[in-house]
C-alpha cells in the first residue's frame, strides 16, 4: 500500500519528463510491483499495488466487481445539504469530453456512474465562505467521476482545476481530494483488511 502525495502520477505518462511516479518508486524497492488500479495526479492517498502478475489478476477482479470499499475525503464549494438519508447519492452518467481531453462530463448517453456522499462538516474560508467537507464513496470508478459528479451538483471541489470555477480553484494550490480508506479481503487468505491514511487539508 502506498500513500501517494498530490502532484505525483500513479503510473507513467507519455514523455520523458512523466517517467516519475508512485508505481516506478514502488518498483525500484519491489521489482515485482504491479498497479491495480489508479489515483488521479492531482489526488493524494492510498493506492494498492500487487506483489507479482497473479496478486495483480486477483486484486483487479475484487475491483472490477466492486468488493473493494473506497472512502474519499473533499472540501467542496458551498454549504452541501445534509441528506435526510445520511447518505446521499449523486446518480449521473459519464462520458469522454472529447475536444477537451482529459477532461469528462455528464451526458445521458455516458456510462453509468454512482457516487455516494455523506456531509462531515460545514466550514467556512478566512473570507466567511462557506464550506462542505464531505465523505465520498465511488461506487462506480469512472476517470474524474467524483470531481465532475460534484461540480454537476453545484460544489465544485476545491483546487480543482480542471472542473471548478476560478473562485473554488483559487481556494488551495491543489485539489482537495484525498483517498482515505480501503478496505478489501485478502484473496488468498481471506483476511479482512483495511488501511486508512488521515487527509492532509
Amino acid at each position: 500500500m502506498l500513500d501517494k502525495p498530490a502532484g505525483l502520477l500513479a503510473v507513467p505518462g507519455r514523455g520523458t519528463d512523466k517517467q516519475d511516479c508512485a508505481s516506478t518508486r514502488a518498483q525500484a524497492q519491489w521489482p515485482d510491483a504491479l498497479i491495480v488500479h489508479r489515483l488521479d495526479m492531482a489526488t493524494s492517498g492510498l493506492l494498492l499495488m500487487a506483489r507479482g502478475a497473479a496478486m495483480q489478476r486477483r486484486l483487479s477482479m475484487a475491483f472490477a466487481s466492486r468488493s473493494v470499499r473506497k472512502h474519499y475525503v473533499a472540501l467542496v464549494a458551498g454549504h452541501v445539504p445534509p441528506s435526510a438519508a445520511g447518505w446521499g447519492e449523486i446518480d449521473l452518467p459519464l462520458m469522454n469530453d472529447w475536444p477537451k481531453r482529459p477532461r469528462q462530463m455528464v451526458d445521458p448517453r455516458g456510462k453509468p456512474s454512482l457516487t455516494r456522499w455523506l456531509v462531515l462538516a460545514h466550514e467556512s474560508d478566512d473570507r466567511g465562505r462557506p464550506l462542505t467537507r464531505l465523505a465520498l464513496e465511488p461506487v462506480t470508478g469512472r476517470t474524474h467521476q467524483l470531481r465532475v459528479h460534484l461540480q454537476a451538483i453545484g460544489h465544485p471541489i476545491l483546487g480543482d482545476a480542471l472542473y471548478a470555477d476560478a473562485d473554488a480553484r483559487a481556494h488551495s494550490p491543489r485539489l482537495l481530494l484525498h483517498a482515505c480508506e480501503l478496505a478489501l479481503t485478502h484473496p488468498l487468505t481471506d483476511e479482512a483488511l483495511q488501511w486508512h491514511s488521515p487527509p492532509p487539508f
